[in-house]
């Protein structure tokens, strides 16, 4: 006869209050699981690439270029992915650009979007540069926008205290597309 193993308890077993440690009630925090955060973290702790945040405080949009292949990089980067050198270089970007293509935001913004629906986002073109950016777009409602309008690049402070771009179309007739 074969002694029968101890099966893996599949589901926990509850405890009787008499044999149930005695806990303190845990507060629940209000903070934005990592995943869950539409932006990225960008203290110098939390990651590698700090100072596009800090020079973004700044009114600059910059990137990272290779000094090697001359690669330039977005977003940021803190390895060449074509020469896998650490050599890189900060830069700044143009601060001006047109829309390349959009789309308005009507439901399932992300956690914490949720009060600024209907708004739009977009792909922009950034003058004199070879870059396409992905970027919410401000200043006229998403129904009055059209692809090929001048943007100006923003900087803006988040309500937790952290920093992102943004575009801008502007006001004028000059801001209009074909």
């Amino acid at each position: 006869m074969t002694e029968e193993k101890p099966r893996p308890r599949l589901r926990p077993t509850l405890e009787s209050p008499a044999e149930a440690p005695a806990r303190e009630p845990e507060m629940p925090k209000i903070v934005l699981p990592y995943l869950l955060d539409f932006l990225p973290r960008e203290k110098d702790g939390e990651t590698r690439l700090a100072r596009f945040f800090a020079r973004l405080r700044e009114g600059r949009l910059s990137t990272t270029r290779c000094t090697k292949d001359d690669l330039l990089l977005w977003p940021p980067r803190t390895v060449c992915p074509r020469c896998h050198t650490e050599e890189l270089v900060w830069v700044d970007l143009p601060e001006t650009g047109t829309i390349y293509a959009f789309s308005a935001v009507l439901a399932g913004a992300p956690l914490g979007m949720e009060g600024s629906v209907p708004y739009a986002v977009g792909l922009v073109d950034l003058d004199g540069a070879p870059l396409r950016l992905f970027g919410r777009i401000e200043g006229r409602p998403w129904n009055e926008l059209a692809i090929g309008q001048s943007i100006e690049v923003e900087p803006y402070e988040v309500p937790d205290g952290r920093v992102f771009y943004r575009f801008r179309v502007g006001g004028g007739p000059s801001a209009t597309g074909p």
